[in-house]
């Protein structure tokens, strides 16, 4: 598991394993004229409804990241600063964790390991990436 996938599990939850799909149900009662492929038809669409029901809410990355740092009891300023925002998901904040995030998140540019300019990418580009994976996102973290 990568330092990325440990940050969304810390701010969105381990995600739930993958459901066992469905065995293939046969009805004890056929109706009179119904066709197997109908009855298999209409089992498919009533499970497709069932995995298309109402997407989960948006989680508040502000609140939780809140409550990680109240939780932690020490001045921890993760709005600006990558490392701190590890530290309140008790999260590995080294160089070396921060280099494999940078990778993660397929950095491209050319400043030194653990620069100001990068660890800056790295805060903004996670909070993008949190976005566009459920995440609710304070507009002035967005950049």
């Amino acid at each position: 598991m990568g330092v990325l996938s440990s940050i969304k599990d810390k701010i969105f939850g381990k995600a739930p394993a993958e459901p066992a799909k469905p065995a293939a149900v046969t009805p004890s009662y056929t109706p009179a004229g119904a066709s197997s492929a109908a009855i298999a038809e209409a089992a498919g669409k009533a499970a497709l409804a069932k995995a298309e029901a109402k997407p989960a809410e948006p989680v508040d990355v502000e609140a939780v990241l809140e409550a990680a740092v109240k939780a932690k009891g020490i001045k921890l300023n993760w709005r600006v600063s990558i490392v701190d925002l590890m530290k309140a998901l008790d999260l590995d904040s080294s160089l070396a964790a921060r280099k494999e995030l940078a990778a993660e998140l397929k950095y491209s540019g050319s400043d030194p390991d653990g620069s100001a300019e990068k660890n800056m990418w790295l805060h903004k580009t996670l909070m993008k990436t949190l976005a566009e994976n459920g995440g609710k996102i304070p507009r002035e973290l967005m950049g």
